[in-house]
């Protein structure tokens, strides 16, 4: 059970690049929790699937050297949710129906989040460096709230910019 959490139910398993599919799943799955129950439910299920992570990762990767391992995508997953609440966030709050996610909130957010994941810089780096269990959810957190704060601002240049 520990690793078909870990893994995402088999996408993380997915080569090349797992750590991408992870994401793309990651993003249908997100939109599609918008889509029923809007920016409430994508935040109640981004925070469940973050405890879940925190409590299989460690499961799974007990007695193993590098607890970091490439199949292991819950991590992508829960950035990657952490990043879509954002845009979610401004279309609740903006008052859009549920069943609309207009596919820039959600291509830039996949897009940053891809970005902060490989890229790693400041605090994403630093949780990546302390390694460990905690580490491999950590840097995918940070990277998702980048990802998100990123994604706000790429949407409020555009919206200034389209004015």
């Amino acid at each position: 059970m520990d690793r078909l959490i870990c893994t995402w139910f088999g996408a993380g398993l997915l080569r090349p690049a797992p750590g991408t599919w992870g994401s793309a799943v990651a993003v249908i799955l997100g939109v599609l929790l918008h889509r029923l129950g809007h920016f409430p439910l994508l935040l109640a299920a981004t925070a469940a699937v973050t405890a879940l992570g925190f409590w299989a990762v460690p499961r799974y990767t007990r007695g193993m050297a590098d607890p970091d391992r490439s199949e292991i995508v819950i991590d992508e997953v829960a950035g990657q949710w952490l990043a879509l609440c954002f845009p979610s966030f401004g279309f609740w709050q903006a008052g859009l129906p549920a069943d609309s996610f207009p596919y820039p909130g959600w291509l830039a957010a996949f897009l940053f989040f891809r970005l902060f994941d490989i890229r790693k810089p400041w605090l994403v780096g630093r949780a990546d460096r302390d390694g460990g269990v905690r580490g491999v959810m950590l840097d995918d957190l940070w990277a998702g709230l980048f990802a998100g704060l990123a994604t706000m601002l790429a949407a409020a240049i555009s919206h200034l910019w389209l004015m």
